[in-house]
């Protein structure tokens, strides 16, 4: 059990660990139509052309399931709204989809509503080299890159870190 005289020195110490956790997170989930979710009558090429999708991103689709899905598909899938050849198809009413790779995405709605514009292209882009960073961001791989800012640390938090290191190791000081 710790003694009354450590507490500040723990308080301190889980102050830093939530510190160190809330890193601001590089991905970001894009809700496709927004409030107005996954149904016919939008306009989603007006709604992806307002959005800036990296790799490691989510693109996320709400609807109701009873009544319609998503599927990935080519560019030809995409212009006819045919299903042929789909890489990929979900139905859960809230999917989310990883975009892993630095190219064009086509999804469509499989149940003919493709027609009624239920279809949404988005462009992926690789991830920026982070600011100051050293090599070269192409050898590594898509995986490492999001790694690499998911754990990375600012300098104010190294900086926190050292001074509750000090705090911390005071007592032994004394």
């Amino acid at each position: 059990m710790a003694s009354p005289s450590s507490a500040p020195h723990l308080f301190l110490f889980a102050a830093s660990l939530l510190l160190l956790s809330s890193s601001p997170a590089t991905a970001t989930d894009h809700i496709v139509g927004a409030n107005h979710g996954w149904n016919p009558g939008i306009n989603y090429t007006l709604w992806a052309n307002n959005q800036t999708f990296y790799v490691g991103d989510l693109i996320s689709f709400r609807y109701q399931k009873s009544q319609y899905n998503v599927f990935e598909v080519n560019q030809t899938g995409y212009d006819n709204c045919t299903t042929d050849g789909a890489t990929g198809n979900w139905s859960s009413g809230k999917d989310f989809i990883l975009l892993d790779k630095a190219k064009r995405y086509y999804f469509i709605c499989g149940n003919g509503q493709c027609f009624n514009n239920m279809k949404v292209s988005v462009l992926v882009h690789a991830l920026p080299s982070p600011p100051g960073g050293s090599g070269n961001s192409s050898d590594k791989s898509a995986a490492e890159r999001v790694l690499d800012n998911a754990i990375g640390f600012t300098g104010y938090q190294l900086g926190v870190c050292g001074l509750v290191a000090a705090i911390l190791m005071a007592p032994v000081w004394f």
